[in-house]
């Protein structure tokens, strides 16, 4: 095991993102895991937490194969392979999409408890999540957030496979991934304790930064 849980691989993190402090980031977290992991970065470096929600774009049929991904924004990646094997084009899946999109606007309204983006124009903006398995979904949320012109966007995530942390690194200004191991089946292998986060834990924990700020 790599890692404790989630708040030590946020711990671990944030010393590797020392050289952030002091320049007031902006902590894009990935719900649920990804906000437990982001708590221990923001208080490190003084930072201000948000959060991002990418999600999976089920194959219809059998939605736990990933056809595509989208972003708050909007902002949709396509799986090609998949695509191509299935003889899709992306307007086979602009209904699903949409549902994702109010689905991802629903659940920020939720865990926020308001509408309102944070500021990303010009700012340091490191987006957290508790691991990355095959990278899509990530993707699709660093792409949303350059749209916005961060003044340098950084992905930090504890522990991801070397193939995908290759192929995001050319997206990011910085990758800090603490761990590339081989083999590797999933992130939750890597933890010894990888329980599920619930919504409350979300919400508590938004909430205590944003009494603190």
């Amino acid at each position: 095991m790599l890692f404790k849980d989630r708040h030590d691989a946020g711990c671990q993190l944030a010393k590797a993102l020392q050289v952030y402090r002091g320049q007031q980031p902006l902590v894009l977290a990935v719900p649920r895991g990804g906000v437990v992991v982001a708590a221990p970065i923001v208080v490190a470096l003084a930072g201000e937490l948000d959060l991002i929600i990418p999600r999976k774009v089920g194959l219809p049929g059998n939605p736990e194969l990933a056809v595509a991904a989208v972003a708050p924004d909007g902002t949709v990646l396509y799986n090609e392979p998949v695509m191509r094997s299935y003889k899709l084009v992306p307007a086979d899946l602009k209904a699903l999409i949409e549902l994702e999109v109010a689905e991802i606007k629903r659940r920020l309204k939720v865990y926020r408890g308001h509408d309102s983006e944070p500021e990303i124009t010009g700012r340091v903006v490191i987006v957290v999540d508790d691991g990355i398995a095959t990278g899509l979904t990530i993707e699709a949320a660093l792409q949303s957030v350059k749209q916005a012109n961060p003044g340098r966007l950084v992905l930090a995530v504890p522990v991801a496979p070397p193939e995908t942390v290759e192929r995001l690194r050319p997206l990011v200004g910085d990758l800090i991934c603490l761990a590339t191991p081989v083999p590797f089946y999933a992130v939750g292998q890597f933890y010894e304790d990888f329980s599920q986060v619930s919504d409350d834990e979300v919400e508590n924990i938004l909430a205590k930064f944003k009494r603190a700020s």
